[in-house]
Parts: structure tokens; C-alpha cells; sequence
């Protein structure tokens, strides 16, 4: 159960640090190319080099990869194990609008999970639009998340199961947990850390209304992103696309995060809500002036926001 406090949306509680940060990511997105204006895969090869606005996390020592079977092919995953015996495992989905992002890109916050939640972290390296659009990395995480409810006592000594993403991640976390349980009849993730997904395609208000902006995430973006992950004439509202209008019945316990300054910040607040009434366990954390996935910048609401997070995946355990 939760309750939205108006006040968070005052501008008054926007930490100087957060309304600083923003104000430098608006000023760099100013100067830079739109992204629209360069072939995707430059835009690609630019964050993995850590020239977009995220920035670069070291890659970890720790890390390896674990190959599995996919509908298309193989699948990489990239595991980041805790120091000690996992309790439990993570299965995380990078965020990227279906189109950026890889596993390797959030290792320093997987590792966080490994060492102060003690789960086992599992990053999925799933296909990505417009070279392969939906329902691409839809099968692709839900092939991983049925390997892991498979495989996960033999390969991490322990059946406990937690999902999450980040922006797209989020959505295709939700998605896999649908198809789990329509098309497999299985229930087997115990949590979703849910950190502001993009649950309806076809725009939330707030999505619809945010502008041009360049605060990370503008309507445009969004616009152009779901373009490219969906194949021409799909009902961007359809259940199995958008989860805001899926059947939410059963559930794991879900926190769900998102920033006021957010484009996708509706997205959030609707989809906790319809959690909530399908009679599902969820939290809803909003944090003031927060931008697109702020929990990627080094501020202090980001470390809120990440402490709140670890919690949420302890409680799990």
C-alpha cells in the first residue's frame, strides 16, 4: 500500500544538487547532435564509450558470461556473482528504448546488488529494434527468465528470483512476467524492481505533455523509440504490448521508482496503482526533480533511490 504526498511535486522539494544536475544534462544535450539526426548504431558505439549523457561504469573484474539457447540464436548473459553464497539471484533488463544499451553498460550497480543484497546478478543480453523488433527482446528475456527458474538451484544454489530493469527494462520485465505465467503457467520471481518503465506505448499523459525538453527523455524520443521496436500497424495498446492494460493478477511484489521530472513519470504512477488493485503488494517511490533514470548520476537522490532498491531486494531474501 501507498500514498502520493502532493508535496513531492513541488519544486520547492527539489534538492540544489538535483536542480544543478539537471540543468547541466539540459545544457549538454543542447550542444550535442540530436540523436535522431545519426545512424543508430553510431549512437551505439558513442555510449559504449561513454559519450552519451549516462556515465561510463567500469567494467567489472568479477563478471562472466553464461550462454544459453533463444529463439534466435544465442543468448549471453552476463552474471555478476556475490563474494559469498547468493541468496538469491537478480535477473536484470538494461534499459536503451529497445535500441541502445548492453549488459556490460550497468556493471558497477550490478555489483552493488551483489554485495549489499548478496544476489546473484544476471543481465540479459536480449536483441535489439530496429534491427530486430518486437517481439524480439520480449522472447529473449523471457528464454533467460525460464532458463533461470529452471537452472537457478543447479547454477547459484538457490530458487530465490527477483526481476528488474530500468526504463525499457522495466517494460520487458513486466512483459516477462506476463508470459510466464499466460503462456507457461509459472510464477517463479518472488520481486520486480521496476525503475521508471515505459508501461503503455501508446503515451501517458505525462509522455505525451513533457515537450521537448532535453532533459534525457523528450515525447519525441519516446515516440521514436516505440516506432522502431514495433512493426507497423500494432495496437500499441494491446495488452501484450502494453502491460498497463494487461490482466495484473498474481503478481510478485513489485517497487516501482520514477523522478517528477520524468517524461515516463505517469507511466509509473498508473501502473502501481493498477498493481495495487489487482491485489498485488507494491511501493511507489517518487523522487523530487528526478530525470529519466537519474539512479545513473552521482547525486544524493540517486543513492536514496538506490538504497531504497537494496531494501526492497533484502526484503526478499
Amino acid at each position: 500500500m501507498f500514498s502520493i504526498d502532493p508535496a513531492l511535486f513541488s519544486e520547492d522539494a527539489v534538492a540544489a544538487e538535483t536542480r544543478a544536475l539537471n540543468a547541466d544534462i539540459i545544457a549538454a544535450l543542447e550542444d550535442a547532435p540530436d540523436q535522431w539526426s545519426l545512424p543508430h548504431t553510431v549512437i551505439r558505439e558513442r555510449r559504449a564509450l561513454g559519450q552519451g549523457i549516462y556515465p561510463l561504469l567500469p567494467k567489472s573484474s568479477r563478471a562472466e558470461t553464461l550462454s544459453i539457447d533463444g529463439p534466435g540464436g544465442v543468448i549471453a548473459l552476463r552474471v555478476i556473482r556475490p563474494l559469498g553464497v547468493a541468496k538469491g539471484v537478480y535477473l536484470h533488463i538494461h534499459g536503451g528504448g529497445w535500441m541502445y544499451g548492453a549488459a556490460d553498460q550497468q556493471d558497477a550497480l550490478l555489483e552493488r546488488v551483489a554485495d549489499r543484497v548478496g544476489f546473484a546478478a544476471v543481465s540479459v543480453e536480449y536483441r535489439l529494434s530496429p534491427e530486430h523488433p518486437f517481439p524480439a527482446a520480449p522472447d529473449d528475456c523471457l528464454a533467460a527468465a525460464l532458463w533461470l527458474s529452471e537452472n537457478a538451484r543447479s547454477e547459484f544454489q538457490t530458487e530465490k528470483l527477483a526481476i528488474g530493469g530500468e526504463s525499457a527494462g522495466a517494460h520487458l520485465s513486466v512483459l516477462t512476467l506476463l508470459a510466464l505465467r499466460e503462456r507457461h503457467g509459472l510464477s517463479p520471481f518472488q520481486g520486480a524492481n521496476l525503475v521508471a518503465g515505459c508501461f503503455d506505448l501508446g503515451l501517458t499523459p505525462s509522455a505525451r505533455q513533457f515537450g521537448d525538453e532535453k532533459l534525457i527523455l523528450r515525447t519525441t524520443d519516446i515516440e521514436n523509440f516505440v516506432k522502431r521496436f514495433l512493426v507497423c500497424g500494432t495496437d500499441r495498446r494491446a495488452p501484450h504490448i502494453s502491460p498497463l492494460y494487461a490482466d495484473l493478477t498474481g503478481m510478485p511484489p513489485a517497487l516501482f521508482s520514477v523522478g517528477t521530472r520524468d517524461a515516463l513519470l505517469d507511466d509509473s504512477i498508473f501502473m502501481a496503482t493498477r498493481w495495487l488493485a489487482a491485489g498485488n503488494l507494491c511501493d511507489l517511490a517518487i523522487f523530487p526533480g528526478g530525470a529519466h533514470v537519474f539512479q545513473a548520476f552521482a547525486i544524493p537522490l540517486a543513492e536514496e533511490s538506490l538504497q531504497r532498491i537494496d531494501a526492497f531486494l533484502q526484503s526478499l531474501a
